[in-house]
């Protein structure tokens, strides 16, 4: 892969701030941006990412048929204890925006087009609000259920042309030096895994970094040293998968884990912290319309968000920001005499699609299909079903083998939904208007419309950040 100049990509700032580096240079304004009448030392901003409103929905659904409790951010609207929104997620080109130009809305404060990183249509670069808040001194951090590197994490730390550069943006994080930074992507850091033969994990141990590799490193990793936590090659397993998997269990930490340990290890900053939290996994399992990995995956987001929540009620200096950057395949139970008994169902899935899809790529024959569905998602596809299936990944090359778009996830979730009435209805993002809401300190400045570019700004302006930050 041709590298490109890494001040070129991550470090040039908007006008008016140096272009030094993040962290050097700019001399902020003595008169701070404030609005709200009391400062939000920390912040923690939560995506649920492609979440479309039935995802939010169904896992409140779920939570009530099997626990007699609605789920936490949907608990918070009932108590009326958050402040309410809805937000326009369009990107610079698009009225459907993808992950990269969503999260680049909140990080750099502008609408760029689908694929960039806090770049816009002017080649404008600038600086992402991490790199703002670590210049004035707070903890940093990200993490998330899919690469570290990935378009959201990204989009609130770096500047680059492209959300594919995974292994460059690996690269930039480590002149950051961020404080926590944990997910997956471990593909992104390894000699085996980069194209250039680096070996980051080994660049970020020489820079002073904690690195962990599983559960039990992050729980022995040295305090005082900034922590980069990757767990696995691309994105982390479902939730629905880990839950039953006692390696998996053990081995890898949830998104609620990953939020508890950051905010551990950042809240004795004196001057605060600043975390985003992604649940990413429920976008990827909106794009395979894998309906029991969206939901457990939406319900250990919605864990998260009862740890972030927990600690800013009893911090009381921290804003507490819970959303999505866009919807995604429009998923929802639907109508019909059996729909509750149907829906119920789901409570006996032990394994998400990928993870069945995966054995079928081994080799079955329809009798063993239906054998493994019955076992591990506790419905019984047709025969002529079983053979659909077998016979679309028989037609598979070696090569579309190993990639998901190229899977029969379509068809497999078909057949599925005549056994859980859930239907989806894309495989893509969507337009719609998201779910946003706020709580603590800076939630008062929440209108009840919101740009997404609105959110930059917001954050800034709890924090009560120097006004030469604000865009």
């Amino acid at each position: 892969m041709k590298r490109r100049n890494l001040l070129r990509n991550g470090l040039f700032v908007t006008a008016g701030t140096s272009v030094l580096g993040p962290l050097a240079g700019c001399t902020p304004a003595a008169k701070p941006a404030v609005v709200g009448s009391k400062r939000a030392k920390n912040i923690i901003f939560l995506v649920s990412d492609g979440m479309s409103q039935g995802t939010l929905t169904m896992a409140d659904q779920f939570l009530r048929q099997r626990d007699g409790r609605h789920s936490h951010w949907i608990q918070l609207y009932r108590d009326n204890r958050v402040v309410r929104s809805m937000m326009d997620t369009s990107s610079a080109n698009s009225l459907v925006t993808d992950s990269a130009a969503g999260g680049s809305s909140w990080g750099g404060g502008m609408r760029v087009e689908n694929g960039k990183l806090n770049v816009g249509p002017k080649g404008e670069r600038p600086m992402p609000i991490l790199q703002k808040f670590k210049q004035e001194g707070k903890a940093v951090g990200c993490v998330t259920t899919v690469p570290i590197t990935h378009a959201t994490p990204a989009s609130f730390c770096v500047n680059n042309d492209s959300r594919k550069s995974q292994p460059e943006i690996a690269e930039q994080y480590l002149s950051l030096k961020f404080d926590v930074m944990m997910g997956g992507g471990l593909e992104h850091f390894t000699t085996d895994g980069r194209e250039d033969g680096k070996d980051m994990l080994a660049a970020f141990r020489k820079d002073g970094f904690a690195v962990a590799l599983n559960s039990s490193e992050v729980n022995n990793a040295e305090s005082g040293k900034p922590l980069l936590g990757v767990f696995g090659e691309n994105g982390l397993a479902y939730t629905v998968d880990r839950v039953n998997d006692d390696a998996l269990r053990s081995s890898i930490p949830s998104l609620a884990e990953m939020t508890a340990t950051a905010i551990g290890r950042m809240k004795g900053n004196a001057n605060g912290f600043a975390l985003q939290v992604e649940g990413g996994k429920v976008d990827w399992a909106a794009h395979g319309n894998d309906v029991a990995g969206l939901i457990y995956d939406q319900i250990a987001f919605d864990d998260a968000v009862k740890i972030a929540i927990d600690f800013a009620e009893q911090d009381g200096e921290t804003l507490v920001i819970i959303t999505t950057d866009h919807g995604n395949s429009n998923p929802g139970l639907f109508y019909g005499k059996t729909a509750n008994e149907n829906f119920d169902s789901i409570q006996k899935f032990r394994h998400s699609n990928e993870w069945l899809i995966a054995r079928m790529l081994e080799g079955l024959n329809p009798s063993q299909l239906v054998e493994l569905t019955v076992e591990h998602q506790a419905w019984a596809p047709t025969t002529d079903e079983a053979y659909l299936l077998l016979k679309a990944i028989a037609s598979l090359s070696e090569e579309d083998r190993l990639k998901p778009e190229k899977q029969p996830f379509g068809p497999l979730a078909i057949m599925q939904r005549a056994h859980t009435s859930v239907h989806f209805g894309s495989d893509s993002h969507s337009s719609d208007l998201v779910e946003l809401a706020a709580f603590g300190p800076g939630s008062e400045l929440l209108q009840q419309f919101t740009i997404n570019t609105d959110l930059h700004n917001l954050m800034l302006k709890a924090a009560q950040m120097p006004e030469s930050y604000l865009v």
